[in-house]
């Protein structure tokens, strides 16, 4: 993904600003901007994080990011297609549009986000058609405030270089047992000063963030869908089908299978 388009978002009169990326990985550096951002996955596997928080927007929904919120995206699945539209900040907008959430997408908003499929750069008043069409868009997105997904899955994400490693090597090794003794050796530290980076830093211990990074990873195999359910709890490091659906229903609310069904009729 080109970040040289964050310039001409900025241009005064891009009231509204189209960027899709619709073939190969995603990754942005962290930014921000004066407008708002609406970004939809067709497909795939997209993180946003924003804040030291890593949120996993599912396919077919769509994430609303506020404007001036640093934030950078991040996806390496070759099916993603990634529709970002970005909005100047209008006078007296109601609060939907200053909260950060992730909304499910209705069939008629998604239809609306396809039908821009090849629209590229900024849309003005000189646009007509193209530009009361977003103006259109944006004005039903408040409609969902009381659709919004009943479990976003958001965690924190560590800034601490030594912590980040550490993640990035849990995230790459979920399907081994992972204890905290056997990650602290992997990382030449003691077990007290490890769960004590991770308390001070994230304000969880490490426990609760591994089972947040494979809970996260079991999501993103269930989109996928090559594996069945048994497949994906051992593929995240889970022994058993019962004691994943156990920890995946404390930490989304309902159970996997009643999560993949849910994400199958969206839209």
């Amino acid at each position: 993904m080109d970040d040289s388009h964050f310039g001409a978002v900025e241009e005064l009169d891009a009231e509204f600003y189209i960027y899709h990326v619709l073939a190969g990985s995603i990754k942005t550096e962290i930014h921000h901007h004066s407008s708002a951002q609406l970004v939809y996955a067709e497909g795939g596997i997209v993180h946003i994080f924003t804040d030291l928080k890593h949120w996993y927007l599912p396919a077919r929904c769509f994430m609303w990011i506020p404007a001036g919120t640093p934030h950078y995206i991040f996806s390496t699945s070759p099916k993603v297609d990634l529709y970002n539209f970005y909005f100047k900040k209008e006078e007296n907008e109601d609060g939907f549009f200053d909260e950060i959430n992730i909304y499910s997408v209705s069939h008629l908003l998604r239809e609306m986000i396809l039908y821009t499929k090849e629209w590229d750069g900024k849309i003005t008043k000189n646009d007509s058609t193209n530009y009361y069409f977003l103006k259109a868009l944006k004005a039903i997105l408040p409609d969902k405030r009381d659709k919004k997904l009943a479990f976003p899955i958001q965690h924190p994400f560590p800034n601490d270089e030594t912590l980040l490693k550490i993640a990035q090597y849990i995230h790459a090794n979920l399907e081994k047992p992972l204890t905290i003794e056997s990650t602290a050796k992997e990382f030449g530290m003691s077990t007290r000063t490890l769960s004590r980076k991770f308390k001070e830093i994230l304000g969880m211990n490490y426990v609760r963030f591994l089972r947040a990074l494979r809970i996260t990873r079991s999501l993103e195999l269930m989109i996928e869908e090559k594996y069945n359910m048994y497949e994906i709890a051992m593929m995240v490091g889970y022994n058993s089908l019962s004691s994943f659906s156990n920890i995946f229903k404390k930490v989304i609310g309902i159970p996997p299978t009643e999560y993949q069904q849910k994400l199958r009729g969206n839209g």
